[in-house]
């Protein structure tokens, strides 16, 4: 994988994605997010995934097990359609009760999952999410990349 650094347009004929960070703009890479991203082809929109046993009932952990689940969740149904992390072009992110640790634990876990190559995302703070127990949810768009 090729690091991306702020102030830098970077793309690889393996991965039609192109990363955005301006100079002009703080370095997001460090939260676990890029400000741009582009990439020819079909969008394919993931829905909320969360921290899910089989029977979709919530699995209690804390929040960074949570996160971890989630995101092997987001891989889980990206493979369904035929995709992978990689062809994420943005997240939307979901946080019960956020603060800065909860931040960190999320920065650390998308590190994990997308590397360097960190899609779009928004981060948005809630009270409480669908279900009793939920503590992250994670949606994305994500793109099918032309023939």
């Amino acid at each position: 994988m090729t690091a991306v650094q702020p102030s830098t347009t970077a793309r690889t004929s393996a991965d039609q994605r192109v990363i955005t960070n301006p100079d002009t703009l703080h370095d997001p890479t460090p939260f676990g997010y890029s400000h741009a991203v582009s990439a020819p082809g079909e969008l394919v929109f993931i829905g909320g995934q969360y921290a899910s046993d089989a029977s979709g009932s919530p699995v209690p952990g804390d929040f960074a097990a949570q996160v971890e689940l989630s995101l092997t969740h987001l891989r889980l149904a990206l493979e369904g359609v035929g995709l992978g992390l990689e062809n994420v072009v943005r997240l939307g992110s979901y946080i019960v009760d956020h603060d800065m640790a909860k931040l960190e634990a999320l920065g650390k876990g998308l590190h994990a999952h997308f590397g360097e190559r960190l899609p779009a995302q928004t981060l948005s703070g809630v009270a409480a999410l669908a279900l009793p127990g939920m503590l992250f949810e994670i949606d994305a768009v994500a793109v099918r990349p032309a023939p």
